[in-house]
């Protein structure tokens, strides 16, 4: 067997580097209290064919890798261990190609997604999701936690638009999923196993996605609440009245306030609370129209039919959690419940920061459940530290007991793997580690990650 530098030098431009200065940049996501160490070395393959390389000499060396998009998650997915190799895919950045036609391109995984929603809208085309890191997370990333976004309540997540995938194998092995038609029902779904399985099961080196007609410009709706229930009443008001918009996000007082105090957007202090909700139906007036009657707690409605000015709040909503991260140190929380159960766990987020003495802003996607709690805390103070791990564990068991979810986009990663074995039980536990134990029987994919 060939020693590591041999190895290394064997692999030549594919090693970005073995420098620890440069790799530490390397070793860890945007979560907080997931472990983190520096990686010994860190990949760039630029091809399938190197990803495959990679693999190999990796499976000989008895390497463990960790494959890494843009860092931009929040659950840990992207963290290794002091002796686990970082396979970054940066390198990989090319948008094959985009068939105005059968309504689909082909990516590599490291395609930043706002660049691939620009350049097939040059085309008439879009594609739906859009992370709230739309700007700097990648294709691969999404792909790998199935990432949502502030259109799912229309057009839904990730893996919706996933009609197959290249990739390779912990052995080194290249396979195709899925197709390029519009039906094809040929075997097992072997696509949407790999969708959302963060890196456990293989390395994603080409996707192919679903596009859809572009849409019409939006229209807006905004409207502000006195407390934060009654902003939460509305959501559930809207969802049963049946009217179907492609946006419903919300923002609470905290959020509004440090997003005021980053982008000076003229938010009124005494709000409570911000539904911003969005149309891009044919009909758009009519359905925000619907949407109006339905706010009867709010203090005041707007519908607008400016786009410049309905972007202009989109951004402020994108710029909820930068702002946060003004407060202090944070910790974010991803949970989603059914949409009857959002006041309740809107209500229970309250009781707990006041029970901990803690600011806590919340802002998420109010459509479809899914809400993103950010607890604000003293990193150097262990009080406060165990306070926000308190909190943070009292409202992802509070999800969980209102038929929820421990997490609706950001993935298990490290943060929530002990969740995740609360949320399923046992059964579906074995058969998870009897899939990842198929394709990985010697556990050198992603390792400490999911389970």
């Amino acid at each position: 067997m060939t020693t590591r530098e041999e190895a290394l030098a064997g692999l030549g431009r594919i090693v970005l580097s073995t420098d620890p200065d440069v790799t530490a940049s390397y070793g860890f996501d945007q979560s907080r209290f997931t472990d983190r160490a520096t990686p010994p070395v860190v990949l760039a393959p630029a091809t399938t064919d190197e990803v495959a390389e990679c693999l190999r000499v990796a499976a000989d060396q008895g390497w463990t890798v960790v494959p890494r998009g843009a860092g931009s998650g929040l659950s840990g997915a992207a963290n290794g261990d002091a002796d686990t190799v970082v396979l970054s895919t940066h390198r990989m950045k090319s948008i094959v190609s985009i068939d105005p036609v059968e309504r689909i391109a082909v990516v590599q995984p490291g395609v930043v997604t706002a660049d691939l929603r620009a350049a097939v809208a040059e085309r008439g085309l879009f594609y739906p999701p859009d992370p709230g890191s739309v700007a700097v997370s990648t294709i691969g990333g999404n792909v790998a936690t199935n990432a949502g976004g502030m259109c799912c309540v229309k057009y839904g997540v990730t893996g919706d638009f996933v009609l197959g995938l290249e990739v390779v194998l912990a052995d080194g092995r290249v396979m195709r999923t899925g197709r390029r038609t519009a039906k094809g029902v040929a075997g097992y779904d072997l696509t949407h196993l790999f969708v959302g399985s963060e890196g456990t099961l293989g390395v994603v080196t080409e996707i192919t996605v679903r596009l859809l007609p572009a849409p019409r410009e939006p229209l807006t709706l905004v409207a502000t609440f006195g407390t934060l229930g009654a902003a939460g009443e509305t959501v559930a008001a809207i969802t049963a009245s049946g009217v179907s918009v492609s946006m419903l996000e919300i923002m609470d007082r905290t959020t509004l306030l440090a997003v005021d105090r980053m982008a000076r957007m003229g938010f009124d202090d005494g709000t409570a609370a911000m539904l911003l909700v969005q149309s891009d139906a044919t009909d758009a007036a009519a359905v925000l129209a619907d949407v109006e009657k339905a706010c009867v707690g709010a203090v005041d409605v707007a519908i607008g039919d400016d786009p410049a000015e309905g972007a202009q709040l989109l951004e402020a909503r994108r710029l909820a959690l930068p702002a946060l991260e003004q407060l202090g140190d944070w910790l974010l929380d991803d949970v989603c419940v059914p949409r009857s159960r959002i006041v309740d766990l809107i209500r229970h987020i309250e009781g707990v920061a006041a029970d901990e003495q803690l600011t806590i802003g919340v802002f998420g996607h109010a459509g479809d459940g899914n809400m993103h709690p950010t607890i604000i805390y003293d990193e150097s103070d262990p009080a406060s530290r165990a306070g926000a791990l308190r909190a943070f564990d009292r409202i992802t068991r509070r999800a969980l007991e209102l038929g929820g979810t421990v997490t609706g986009e950001h993935g298990v990663g490290r943060l929530k793997k002990d969740w995740l074995a609360r949320e399923l039980d046992e059964t579906a536990m074995a058969v998870h580690r009897t899939v990842r134990a198929a394709l990985d029987p010697d556990g050198r994919l992603n390792p400490g990650n999911l389970f």
